[in-house]
């Protein structure tokens, strides 16, 4: 029989693996953006966990809601001390009395006790009201309230420049193809994808690291999810250009016996991420995505982005998610590697010669409606 190329088509439905071995469609456990794809149910004391971390909670949430719990901390104080300076201008009886030297100037409703607050909580200083040295009560009153205003102050702009440097939003300018890819490499089976850094500034090091994670549901409604490592090929890196994360289909390898029909009626999910650190804030970040084995495509390989001019590296980020189709055998990297060291098979005709392969470039599924033709060129192992 001899040996036949095709490429696994794209599906936008993940499989689990069911006991009895049939599959069911499921979401996936990572999505594409990096985010879990989880919700959380009947967590013990959920809403004190929230607030005994506050500044965690107030770095995850939404701005608009951050900017109004501000706002309202800010109204709120004024409104509070407005009330007790308006309380002890009612006790000293500044309010009826204009002839009685007042405890504090200009004070003589509860519209202008509200404005003191304001004034002297946000240091405006207009000149018309202001302290007297007749109530210790409102002075001491007055140096509390200072020292508040100072607090929601430094909590305020601390919350802000933290969501601003938040390692969520630099993680979105580290990208990762949105397929990954199995193509021999140097004679072996190897998975790969590719990574890059969308902006000019770029990490000091980092590391790259994968997962395959498996859902079997059994017949009695539990569920199970195993988790194995897959060993990354230099999987430290310094990301100054766009770089294909490599992983070679060896015997330790969970991929080892898979073959092309085989990861078509896989129910896996492939989570990579890629761990760094920021060069402009000294900050770690953590960029995550997940491949369904629809998304893995077999016999591709990523064209190449990266130009050489007098003076450049050249790198055309219009090439980042296109591949090109090569000929790779369909079989398991087992099978692969016994028919190179079986003396019978490793003169056959039928296994595929590696010194020239013809590659037709392919583009992203984003731009296949856009492209109006195809190229094709030779490329060498």
């Amino acid at each position: 029989m001899s040996t036949q190329y095709s490429t696994v088509l794209r599906d936008d439905t993940l499989s689990v693996r069911t006991e009895d071995g049939w599959p069911s469609n499921k979401r996936r456990y990572v999505r594409q953006d990096g985010s879990c794809n989880m919700v959380f149910r009947h967590i013990p004391e959920e809403w004190v966990h929230y607030v005994t971390d506050i500044f965690t909670t107030l770095i995850e949430i939404r701005w608009r809601v951050m900017l109004l719990i501000f706002a309202l901390s800010y109204i709120l104080s004024w409104l509070c001390f407005g009330i007790i300076f308006w309380v002890i201008a009612l006790a000293h009886n500044d309010i009826k009395d204009h002839s009685n030297t007042p405890c504090m100037y200009e004070v003589r409703s509860f519209t202008a006790a509200f404005l003191f607050s304001l004034e002297t909580q946000t240091t405006i200083g207009y000149g018309f009201r202001g302290m007297s040295e007749n109530c210790m009560v409102a002075i001491v009153l007055v140096t509390i309230q200072d020292v508040i205003s100072v607090f929601i102050d430094t909590f305020v702009i601390g919350i802000a420049v933290a969501k601003m440097a938040s390692a969520r939003k630099r993680a979105q300018t580290v990208g990762f193809t949105s397929h990954a890819v199995v193509n021999l490499r140097d004679g072996q089976l190897c998975l790969s994808w590719r990574v890059g850094d969308f902006r000019h500034n770029h990490m000091v090091e980092g590391t790259a690291h994968a997962q395959i994670i498996r859902h079997t549901v059994h017949t009695t409604g539990k569920v199970d999810v195993s988790y194995r490592d897959l060993h990354i090929h230099e999987h430290d890196i310094i990301l100054t250009i766009p770089t294909i994360v490599m992983h070679k289909i060896g015997p330790d390898s969970p991929l080892y016996r898979m073959s092309l029909r085989d990861l078509r009626r896989e129910a896996f999910e492939l989570v990579v991420s890629f761990t760094y650190t920021d060069d402009s804030t000294g900050i770690l970040h953590q960029t995550r995505t997940s491949y369904t084995p629809n998304e893995i495509l077999w016999g591709h390989v990523f064209q190449e982005m990266i130009r050489v001019s007098r003076r450049y590296y050249k790198v055309d980020y219009a090439l980042f998610n296109q591949t090109g189709k090569v000929l790779v055998p369909e079989v398991s990297a087992e099978e692969y590697h016994r028919s190179k060291l079986s003396p019978r098979l490793r003169h056959s005709p039928r296994l595929p010669k590696p010194p020239v392969v013809k590659v037709e470039l392919v583009s992203d599924e984003r731009d296949e409606n856009k492209a109006s033709s195809s190229n094709t060129l030779k490329v060498e192992e």
